[in-house]
């Protein structure tokens, strides 16, 4: 299977998250999986930049705005597929195997991954658990749950809009009912204890 993907990721002030993230997609580059890395920054003022260049990536400086950044990022990818993923989430062992079964056998539906947070109690469970719920019955995933989506049927959604926050239910919305992956994104709870897990 030729690379077909086109990684994504948005960042701002990332150098403490970036690295463990692109780790994890070390096994799609094995596979044969990831075509480029677009790393699409909103003005980092820390080492974000120095570590996209040493990764190899693309690296696209524009406006803080994730939906903004977004939509440069994915106008400028080169792959049949988008995965726009989170600097703050890293995909579970074992995901390479999982996409390059959807690229085969997933009729060219967009896809998202099942949510889990690097925190322990029952707050980090019941968060995500309803967060995966939601997903599956709605149809609405959360973007800490990265996007795997063809580039034609992300044209013909729209894409991303130029909005700071919900940009990714906006571009979900729009889409046929996408589908999960039996397979985790982690991701980072630090918002969630800061501003509470109820609250937020």
């Amino acid at each position: 299977m030729p690379a077909e993907i086109s990684l994504v990721i948005p960042t701002l002030n990332a150098a403490g998250e970036l690295p463990d993230c692109l780790d994890t997609m070390m096994e799609g580059l094995a596979a044969g999986l990831i075509r480029e890395l677009i790393i699409t920054d909103g003005g980092s003022q820390d080492a974000t930049g120095r570590i996209a260049d040493a990764a190899g990536a693309r690296f696209i400086l524009g406006t803080a705005s994730r939906g903004g950044q977004l939509q440069r990022g994915c106008k400028l990818a080169k792959g049949n597929w988008l995965l726009v993923l989170h600097a703050d989430t890293q995909l579970e062992a074992g995901w390479s195997k999982v996409v390059s079964q959807h690229l085969r056998d997933g009729r060219g539906r967009p896809a998202y991954f099942r949510l889990r947070f690097r925190a322990r109690g029952i707050m980090p469970r019941l968060v995500a658990s309803w967060a995966n719920l939601r997903s599956r019955m709605f149809g609405l995933p959360y973007g800490d749950q990265a996007l795997l989506i063809q580039r034609s049927d992300y044209n013909a959604a729209g894409g991303y809009r130029d909005q700071v926050l919900m940009e990714d239910v906006a571009l979900v919305r729009r889409l046929n009912r996408v589908v999960e992956l039996p397979v985790h994104a982690i991701t980072s709870a630090i918002r969630y204890q800061k501003e509470g897990w109820l609250r937020r």
